[in-house]
């Protein structure tokens, strides 16, 4: 029986994508019939093309099939565990031929980490730290889901900003694995190669930006990820003993995880068999979507956790002022919400998510009132927005350095 020629898989079967070349291999496609985007990344073991089509860029890898077909799956359970990374759209396989490719979407307002970190003034630990602290953050997410990363690495991560936060996306699945759950040694043997690959990366920067600095900094920037990762997981599966009298120690417990965006799927709670008058209070934690989803309950606005933290706040200060609560989170979001977009969208360069400027917007508000003693109010905000002259000084170092210039696009 002959072998397949072709296996095409899309999941937007489109006519762009359909009449795509699939049969050649990517590095001979015609440029001059091919839609592609010049789009510079960084080092890739395998070659990696940008096509802009009608349903927006997206990022297409030519690799050995059996890599294809494993990277194609952890995205699928990726996506389907709701976890940050690139959304795929298909897969080609060409059978005889031995090689395949990945066609995903291009993650929208998005930062390559090389990039990013060169554009870091040297001394800008904080803005660092942040960087990382969202590596760590993202690394508990896929463990806590069964992902074993593999090859976590800041040339394997995409940073977005969200809200007064960063969140990284996971990006490249080639050295992957999905499991039920992971073991303790699994989780072990993964921050180790976490902290060698971060190292290695920050060295490489300090070396390229030319700023010097010693390789023990960076190692020890590394190996803050792991601290700051095993500090993450605690508090996400550690366990209360309380005395019955301090049953006030769960609802802070709450507090904390809802602040850090994590969702409580189910609380158990136990007494002691010993004689104590003791509870044992276990808190099962669901996804780091908290305020997401609240927000999409009361307004049907679908945005990222930390910028959903954000406009909650607005908004419920704003229910608060409504003589007649009722329909009082439609009307914000029709007063609010969507003039707030329409202000923003020429604020930034092309690619700023508007979202984003939104949720700056209002921290800016927020900051330059408390200077003022009184609301300056939104136009007043809006002028600060756009001379980040006037912008207190910590909130205009983060949006800087972590919103793209005019004529900069980000890396896939």
């Amino acid at each position: 029986m002959s072998r397949r020629a072709l296996d095409i898989r899309l999941r937007s079967p489109s006519p762009h994508l359909l009449a795509l070349p699939w049969q050649e291999p990517l590095g001979l496609w015609d440029p001059t019939v091919v839609p592609f985007r010049d789009v510079p990344v960084g080092p890739s073991r395998h070659l990696v093309r940008f096509v802009e089509l009608g349903e927006g860029l997206l990022a297409l890898k030519e690799a050995p099939e059996p890599l294809i077909r494993r990277e194609y799956d952890v995205l699928r359970a990726l996506e389907s565990r709701r976890l940050p990374a690139v959304r795929v759209i298909g897969v080609v396989l060409r059978g005889a031929a031995g090689h395949g490719v990945l066609v995903t979407r291009f993650l929208d307002h998005s930062w390559q980490y090389r990039r990013l970190f060169m554009r870091l003034a040297p001394g800008e630990v904080r803005q660092r730290e942040r960087l990382l602290a969202a590596m760590a953050n993202l690394l508990v997410e896929l463990h806590r889901s069964g992902i074993f990363w593999g090859d976590c690495s800041l040339a394997n991560t995409l940073f977005v900003r969200d809200g007064q936060t960063l969140q990284a996306h996971f990006v490249d699945a080639e050295t992957s694995e999905v499991h039920a759950a992971l073991s303790a040694g699994q989780r072990h043997h993964d921050l180790e190669i976490m902290v060698e690959n971060v190292a290695a990366g920050l060295i490489d920067i300090a070396q390229r930006s030319g700023h010097g600095g010693e390789d023990e900094d960076c190692i020890a920037a590394a190996e803050s990820v792991a601290s700051m990762y095993a500090a993450l997981w605690s508090e996400l599966h550690r366990d209360l003993a309380i005395a019955t009298e301090e049953s006030w120690r769960i609802a802070c417990h709450l507090r904390r995880l809802q602040e850090l965006g994590y969702a409580v799927d189910e609380i158990r709670m136990e007494r002691d068999s010993d004689g104590e008058d003791r509870l044992r209070v276990s808190v099962a934690v669901a996804g780091r979507n908290h305020h997401a989803e609240e927000l999409r309950a009361l307004t049907g606005i679908a945005v990222r956790e930390g910028q959903a933290a954000i406009l909650l706040g607005d908004a419920r200060a704003f229910v608060s002022r409504q003589p007649d609560q009722a329909h009082a989170f439609a009307r914000w979001r029709r007063e609010m919400f969507d003039p707030g977009i329409v202000s923003v969208r020429d604020i930034g360069a092309p690619h700023t998510d508007p979202v984003q400027a939104l949720c700056d917007l209002m921290e800016v508000r927020w900051l330059l009132s408390q200077q003022a003693g009184a609301d300056i109010g939104a136009s007043a905000a809006l002028a600060a927005l756009r001379n980040r002259d006037a912008i207190p000084a910590g909130a205009a170092a983060s949006m800087s350095v972590l919103d793209p210039p005019t004529n900069e696009m980000s890396l896939p």
